[in-house]
């Protein structure tokens, strides 16, 4: 095949299946920039980045045979490169207080008490309002913008920011309450 400079989603997906390493080099290309921004909302570790991004493209490659062209690649990737950075953090016995809070938020993620998990992190999501959790999620988690959430969702973006604002508000007293009982508890 003739090197040329764009390749459409389904030749780089072939490509890729057929193991041809420039086509796997070209996805990964395309993709590391947004997977970066993603990985940095998290960590500024640059060796801790490109240990997630690495290990998501393994795991990219490894599952592309199944991408159905369901929806975007981008975002397909972005799911596994995500599950990445979550096992990264479980598995180094980091709490997942990085989905709640913002760089400006250091204090109160200070606060928060390390015998939080994933799962009490994910049972507090579950018990946000839905539209708030629903962007919480796509922001947070998988690492949308708010120009794509406001697409997907049907909103404007100024909704939004106002539902992670709500969802982060609301997690945050959360996890104050439960700071506040597990203080008791101990």
């Amino acid at each position: 095949m003739p090197k040329k400079s764009a390749y459409t989603e389904k030749e780089l997906v072939e490509g890729c299946v057929r193991n041809d390493r420039f086509f796997q080099e070209r996805l990964y290309r395309q993709f590391y920039p947004s997977m970066r921004q993603m990985c940095y909302r998290y960590t500024h570790d640059e060796d801790t980045i490109m240990l997630i991004i690495n290990d998501g493209f393994l795991r990219v490659f490894k599952k592309l045979h199944l991408f159905e062209f369901k929806g975007s690649l981008e975002g397909w990737i972005r799911k596994l490169v995500y599950h990445s950075l979550a096992d990264h953090f479980k598995k180094n016995q980091k709490y997942i207080h990085f989905l709640v809070f913002e760089d400006r938020d250091e204090i109160i993620r200070e606060t928060a008490t390390s015998n939080m998990y994933l799962e009490d992190i994910h049972q507090m999501i579950r018990q946000l309002p839905n539209a708030s959790a629903n962007v919480f999620r796509k922001y947070a988690i998988e690492g949308y913008s708010h120009k794509e959430i406001a697409l997907q969702l049907d909103i404007s973006v100024g909704t939004s920011k106002w539902h992670l604002s709500n969802a982060r508000k609301l997690l945050q007293e959360m996890i104050h309450n439960y700071n506040s009982s597990s203080t008791y508890a101990r």
